[in-house]
């Protein structure tokens, strides 16, 4: 079947779906009403395809014709380089100079979290308030470029000079370096900017953004197959109604959270009373999101290098199955990092607040520990069924580029980022009471 065929067909359904569904035409017109969020909507935009337009620029010196068989072994690897090659929106085998995309700055910010538990300095440096985060943000942006010092000049080195695209070898590395650098540290200061006049956070949109701009290509070649005789309508429609049920799946456990009761005790200033009301500390489920599978996938390079052979194999039992304990052990172990029980006892003890039945103090830190160690376990289970998921689906007969679609990282950040930047457009159109995106109001966040 023609491609292009393939192409009308899709836009047609999707035209059709639009004009059916009045609810969604009609919170368009809400979203163009509200001028502040029009315009953070268009400079959103904007942004990202200042984005996607620099990751077609390759680096100066590079023959980007000989780069077609380096881009092609990249487009279906599921280690580490793809990976990054997938944060990069495709930069990373393109030579691009945004090659090395958010990843030098992910690196960068899981180091300051871990020295924010270990060093004392940074410890106090988080407790500052707005201070704090601002140094910390200082100190992120400052490793960044010492990670881009070493990150740059071993891709040069083992991912492009070796492909033979390079014209002119000498000075490539350092004005290479240079421009990888400028490239990254640009990257963030976009994000930056949409997090603080745009809609959503910045570098989360623009790693969303390298991952969805696959998937109409992926989704093109899975048409392609099953209607050009490899399978059938049939399976395709099946393939698409499961996706669509991991997608609800994913939703559903990204947004589950387990609800502490916290009572705060009333307090007399003046003529007005303070407290006497109870709230709720929400624990989520997936406190630890994406990071296990990262950790998880960069180990994965270990057992491949020392035994090689069914390690290698993304689609072999036991690269999955070391792949899974891997997710679930560093699940617990980010979720120790990134929640701290006793940072919250001591915030509630000092706003006088307590949890109903649980004294203040040791017994409270004791009870949130054991209550997120018990969460944990299913969200850990959770996010190494996702993890193996693409694995299955190849099994299955899924092309190898639309499977990954089918769970991972690609998966959990789409997810992650559309939930995001949906409360924050929901929040924009309950403050001028206009309807929100979804009649039974389940975005979490909404009122």
């Amino acid at each position: 079947m023609n491609k292009y065929l393939i192409v009308g067909i899709i836009l047609v359904v999707l035209v059709a779906l639009l004009a059916t569904n009045k609810k969604l035409v009609e919170t368009l017109k809400n979203i163009y009403k509200i001028e502040e969020l029009r315009k953070r909507i268009l400079f959103t935009l904007g942004l990202l395809l200042i984005y996607r337009l620099g990751s077609f620029v390759t680096l100066p010196g590079v023959n980007h014709a000989a780069l077609e068989a380096f881009t092609s072994s990249f487009e279906n690897d599921n280690s580490l380089l793809g990976l990054l090659n997938v944060f990069s929106g495709g930069a990373f085998s393109q030579a691009s100079i945004f090659a090395l995309g958010v990843m030098p700055y992910i690196t960068a910010s899981i180091i300051i979290q871990l020295l924010g538990i270990m060093v004392p300095y940074f410890r106090k440096m988080q407790r500052e308030g707005e201070s704090g985060r601002r140094k910390m943000n200082q100190w992120t942006r400052f490793l960044t470029i010492g990670v881009l010092l070493l990150q740059a000049p071993a891709y040069l080195k083992t991912q492009v000079i070796p492909t033979g695209a390079v014209t002119q070898e000498s000075m490539f590395i350092v004005t290479s370096t240079i421009i990888l650098i400028a490239g990254t540290m640009f990257i963030m200061w976009l994000g930056e900017k949409i997090t603080d006049k745009g809609i959503g956070n910045g570098i989360s949109l623009i790693i969303m953004i390298g991952i969805v701009a696959r998937l109409p290509m992926a989704f093109l070649q899975e048409v392609t197959l099953k209607l050009g005789g490899a399978g059938s309508i049939i399976m395709l429609i099946v393939e698409l109604v499961l996706l669509a049920l991991v997608f609800m799946f994913s939703i559903a456990i990204v947004q589950a959270v387990r609800k502490i009761p916290v009572q705060y005790a009333k307090r007399i200033v003046g003529n007005k009373q303070y407290g006497g009301v109870r709230q709720y500390i929400p624990l989520k489920l997936n406190a630890a999101n994406v990071m296990p599978i990262i950790f998880a996938q960069a180990l994965m390079f270990i057992p491949g290098l020392i035994w090689g052979g069914q390690w290698l194999d993304i689609q072999g039992f036991w690269y999955n199955f070391t792949l899974a304990v891997l997710v679930i052990a560093f699940t617990y172990f980010y979720t120790a990092i990134i929640v701290n029980p006793q940072m919250m006892a001591d915030d509630m003890k000092r706003n006088g607040g307590f949890i109903p039945g649980v004294k203040p103090g040791k017994s409270t830190v004791t009870y949130i520990d054991n209550i997120m160690t018990r969460i944990t376990l299913p969200g850990s289970i959770f996010l190494a069924i996702i993890t193996v998921l693409p694995a299955i689906a190849m099994t299955l007969g899924v092309n190898s580029s639309f499977a990954y679609f089918y769970g991972g990282t690609s998966l959990l950040i789409m997810v992650g980022v559309v939930l995001d930047t949906l409360k924050q457009i929901e929040s924009y159109l309950l403050m001028r009471h206009y309807d929100g995106l979804m009649k039974t109001g389940r975005i979490q966040g909404r009122y």
